[in-house]
């Protein structure tokens, strides 16, 4: 096995030089028993928008600390060790900041190694460990708690998870044996590998308590003393500490490899056999079944070194910067000085796409929200829906008794538009044409201040066109949620010729009050998001049209990584709202995008596709197949993958010549937010120039050097 002691840390260390430290400071606790609890918090010395992070550095204090610790427990000085954090945060992993310089071999073995060494002295203090997740736990934090000999969590934590996967990693630091042998190895499944690839989910600190992730949870009232005196229990043996869900000899014999085979079936089948570290972590956590604990570090070792110098993780980090730097500072924004106050919003319909954004806006502006139909009855059923909703907020413990009832009464419904007068920001969403758009905005325009605000959530109609009714057009601006509204981190801000720095201010600002991330675009047919997925979807029901099966579509569509295929996603945002993108993007350029009948006439059939039990395509039903007529000489796999990488490599190269965003990146921002392109793609463009697609249709690469990652 490894002696982590005998390893030389000195080149990671200068790596790392401008780390931000993350300090062990230790103080002693006396418990009520009289025994004496050494309690180390992490903290790095910023407010909670600067997580804790485990660098090289802070990892060498750490260590040094818990050397320290282990000498005064075995001088009789102490007889537990706890780690808790700063306010709101235990610890977020890894500086995923710091890792870019730490790519050669040799520092990417010793990042993994030096992580195990240290948090692996949690378990050899000769005294029980306590870790007091007061927050914020992910990646190696969570980690810390695993290698803790007892673990509680805050309930208002903000999230617990091991995201690894999702960035072309896996769980490096203990993680990969020591989850599964303390929950099973189906709930560790899903930690690992099934929630990182669902969009990066999450656990509520109550969810990791069900699945026994956490001996357990305490209000945040009281967190850290109510830790200490269940520690002091603990120690007394006052407190009997099961684990319901540990795997027990049986599980570990037959259910362990059933659930293994089951687990990478379903991996092959939903992102084939391309991207290593969910493969990696499956193959870790089917090892864990056996062996020690120094035999499943030293596996780990192996395979987070390989990955780390890998070029799929390289593709995710250029993914990760977007996410993490760019989205936070839109280009093209504004001053925010500029932006005008936002002290009441008005939503004009009361729809489910229009309930969801008065529910937005209630919830994170806590201002009044002003809905409007067509008739009080559309009127009353639209404010049901958003007070159900709050109540399911509320029974969920998402919002308090008094925030509940406040959010509540902050929303309002009427019938005459003259209430809208004192609105700052109106919205509309109502049906996709032009001119239905036009005609709300002409006659609300009476009614409101000459510098209040309108949006349109027009997904690709002209903002330019649907202003052109105003008397003031330069007080509109496009603002383009994506559904689902609550879920979606992406708004496009869509800029017209006559849009003012204040509008388009005020808008930015908006959508960062919002929780939101914004883009801005030029006013082009799709905006950015549809006009590339309208390419997708178009290339998809081409196929369709000369003869190809759904599901041949839907396999040779799966390099690209989507989380879902073409017909998948046109199954999503429905078939009408698909083919009416479709011809809006095919009446602007006709020689460039595909206008399908077939997708018309599927649009009229509730429920076209045909679906096996476990909810996957199984084809097109007996209905649909009689509704279309199709060729009889389809593309192969290849050839239809061919193609739509080829399309889009020539779309985003025309969208880059035309202005609609400023820089390649953006499209990649946009692409991921709003569509969900895999992190260990890194995105649209290196995708394209990884598959030859820019060369072949764009005229060369979107990126020099490339950026690694899967093709």
């Amino acid at each position: 096995m490894t002696d982590y002691r005998t390893i030389d840390f000195s080149g990671l260390e200068a790596a790392a030089a401008d780390e931000v430290v993350t300090h062990s400071l230790v103080r002693d606790v006396r418990l009520a028993s009289g025994r004496t609890l050494a309690l180390i918090t992490l903290h790095n010395g910023k407010d909670h928008k600067r997580p804790n992070t485990l660098g090289p550095l802070t990892l060498r204090e750490l260590g040094d600390t818990l050397d320290e610790l282990r000498a005064r427990a075995e001088a009789g000085e102490i007889d537990a060790v706890g780690v808790t954090g700063k306010p709101y945060i235990f610890a977020a992993g890894a500086d995923l900041s710091q890792i870019g310089a730490l790519r050669t071999a040799e520092n990417a073995l010793r990042i993994v190694q030096r992580g195990h060494d240290v948090l692996g002295r949690l378990s050899e203090l000769g005294v029980p460990s306590f870790s007091f997740v007061n927050g914020l736990a992910l990646g190696g934090g969570l980690e810390v708690a695993l290698n803790s000999t007892y673990r509680t969590v805050d309930a208002s934590a903000a999230a617990i998870a091991l995201p690894e996967v999702f960035l072309g990693l896996i769980p490096g630091w203990g993680g990969a044996y020591l989850l599964p042998n303390l929950i099973g190895i189906e709930k560790a499944l899903e930690v690992v590998i099934s929630n990182p690839l669902k969009q990066n989910r999450t656990l509520k600190p109550q969810q990791a308590f069900d699945l026994g992730i956490f001996d357990a949870i305490y209000s945040p009232a009281s967190f850290l003393e109510d830790s200490l005196a269940w520690a002091d229990r603990v120690l007394s043996g006052e407190e009997k500490v099961e684990r319901r869900n540990a795997p027990g000899r049986i599980e570990r014999a037959t259910k362990w490899p059933a659930a293994i085979k089951i687990a990478r079936g379903m991996l092959e089948q939903r992102i084939g056999t391309v991207p290593l570290s969910p493969y990696r972590a499956l193959d870790l956590l089917e090892k864990a079944a056996k062996g020690t604990r120094e035999e499943g570090f030293a596996r780990e070792d192996e395979a987070l070194g390989e990955l780390i110098a890998g070029d799929q993780f390289a593709a995710s980090m250029y993914a990760f910067d977007l996410v993490q730097k760019r989205a936070k500072r839109p280009v093209g924004a504004p001053d925010k000085d500029l932006a005008r106050p936002v002290t009441k919003v008005g939503v004009i319909g009361a729809g489910l796409m229009a309930s969801q954004f008065a529910l937005l806006f209630v919830r994170r502006l806590q201002v009044p929200v002003l809905i409007t139909d067509v008739s009080q009855e559309r009127v009353d059923k639209g404010l049901g829906y958003i007070r159900d909703e709050i109540a399911k907020l509320e029974e969920k413990g998402r919002l308090d008794a008094d925030t509940a009832g406040r959010l509540r009464g902050l929303v309002s419904g009427t019938v005459d538009k003259a209430d809208y007068a004192d609105c700052d920001f109106v919205i509309e969403a109502v049906f996709e044409e032009t001119s239905v758009k036009q005609d709300v905005f002409r006659e609300i325009e009476q009614h409101i201040a000459d510098d209040a605000i309108l949006a349109t959530n027009t997904s690709s109609l002209s903002v330019e066109e649907i202003g052109s009714v105003l008397a003031h057009p330069e007080r509109l601006v496009g603002f383009h949620f994506f559904n689902p509204v609550a879920v979606m981190p992406l708004i496009e801000i869509v800029r017209t010729p006559h849009t003012s720095d204040a509008a388009l201010s005020t808008a930015f600002v908006t959508a960062k009050a919002l929780k939101k991330n914004a883009i801005g675009s030029a006013d082009a047919p799709g905006f950015i998001v549809n006009r590339l997925l309208a390419k997708v979807m178009g290339e998809a029901i081409r196929a369709v049209d000369e003869g190809a099966e759904v599901t041949d579509v839907e396999a040779a569509f799966a390099p690209l990584g989507l989380p879902m295929g073409p017909f998948e996603l046109i199954d999503l945002v429905g078939w009408k709202v698909a083919a009416h993108v479709q011809d809006t993007m095919a009446r602007h350029f006709p020689e460039r995008f595909h206008a399908s009948a077939n997708l018309h006439a599927l649009a009229e059939i509730d429920g076209p596709l045909e679906r096996d039990r476990k909810k996957r395509i199984t084809g097109l039903t007996k209905q649909a197949r009689k509704a279309i007529t199709v060729g009889d000489a389809p593309a192969d796999a290849e050839e239809i993958l061919r193609r739509v990488e080829d399309e889009l490599a020539r779309e985003i190269r025309l969208m880059l010549d035309e202005g609609v965003v400023p820089e390649v990146e953006d499209i990649d921002l946009a692409l991921i937010l709003g569509a969900g392109w895999p992190f260990i793609d890194g995105g649209a463009t290196p995708y394209l120039d990884r598959s030859g697609a820019s060369e072949r249709a764009a005229g060369g690469a979107f990126h020099e050097p490339p950026i690694r990652g899967i093709a």
